[in-house]
């Protein structure tokens, strides 16, 4: 072997070694596999949250064979959020075999000096009704704003209750992006609000100068008007900008175990 492959050669098995002892270290931090769909390693939600959340995902497997576990963690022990939650999944066959249409939705709660994490792994055989996009805007939309006021068990169950619906069919991602988009808050009709003042203003000093014109050179009111709206525009004043369009205003029974199921690497996460 040329000397000047030695390095490589290290390097490589480094990566090779070290790689390994990670993901090793990260899979020992998973919790024990049981015939339940709820992991609550980091004791945040009360028994009544985790036996109801159980409850509504096990019916959910019951009836449709889509399989959806809740995993929540204390720490990730050094793994990437989205390796953690897939591995996991894969590692426990969450889904079944030959639909693969399991999901593993993982939580890290926030700390005093770590930030909360979230990813939502999701099986082959869901990517199409549920694709990265999606579970992105189910993280954002339904998750992190009840988590941001430590509402985690209705975070979870409100990001469940969409997984569950997607995969059943009851309406599809588009469906699902077109009912979140942006709603009115009170900060934008608040500025809207008082853009229509400004302008209510504005078209009053307008109207106060034209009538001014017209009396002082005895013209006719809509006369004046003209002659100074034409004035305005030569100069370009601020006037002319907005009503040229250039204006600055936009407007069951019991869990029976997992069934095999396959992760391709499909999800998405975020952080708070």
């Amino acid at each position: 072997m040329k000397v000047r492959y030695v390095p490589i050669l290290f390097a490589l098995i480094f990566f090779w070694v070290h790689n390994g002892s990670a993901q090793l270290a990260g899979q020992e931090c998973f919790p024990r596999k049981e015939n339940k769909l709820v992991y609550d390693e980091a004791n945040i939600l009360n028994a009544a949250d985790e036996i109801q959340l159980e409850q509504m995902l096990d019916e959910f497997s019951d009836s449709t064979s889509n399989q959806i576990t809740v995993v929540i963690v204390p720490d990730l022990c050094g793994m990437d959020k989205a390796q953690f939650a897939i591995e996991l999944g894969e590692a426990w066959g969450v889904g079944q075999a030959a639909q693969d249409n399991g999901i593993v939705m993982l939580m890290k709660p926030k700390t005093s000096d770590s930030k909360g994490e979230i990813f939502i792994a999701i099986g082959r055989g869901l990517e199409g009704a549920i694709p990265d996009i999606t579970a992105k805007e189910i993280v954002e939309n339904e998750c992190i704003p009840a988590f941001k006021k430590n509402d985690y068990s209705e975070g979870i169950a409100a990001g469940c209750r969409v997984l569950m619906e997607l995969a059943q069919g009851e309406y599809d991602s588009n469906e699902y992006a077109s009912k979140n988009k942006h709603k009115p808050s009170g900060r934008d009709i608040g500025i809207i609000l008082l853009f229509l003042v400004l302008m209510a203003i504005l078209l009053g000093s307008k109207l106060s100068q034209a009538r001014r014109y017209a009396k002082t050179n005895q013209l006719g009111f809509w006369a004046a008007w003209a002659l100074l709206n034409a004035a305005s525009r030569s100069h370009r004043g601020y006037y002319s900008n907005f009503s040229s369009g250039r204006g600055s205003f936009g407007g069951g029974g019991g869990f029976g175990g997992f069934g095999g199921g396959s992760f391709g690497g499909g999800g998405a996460g975020g952080s708070w």
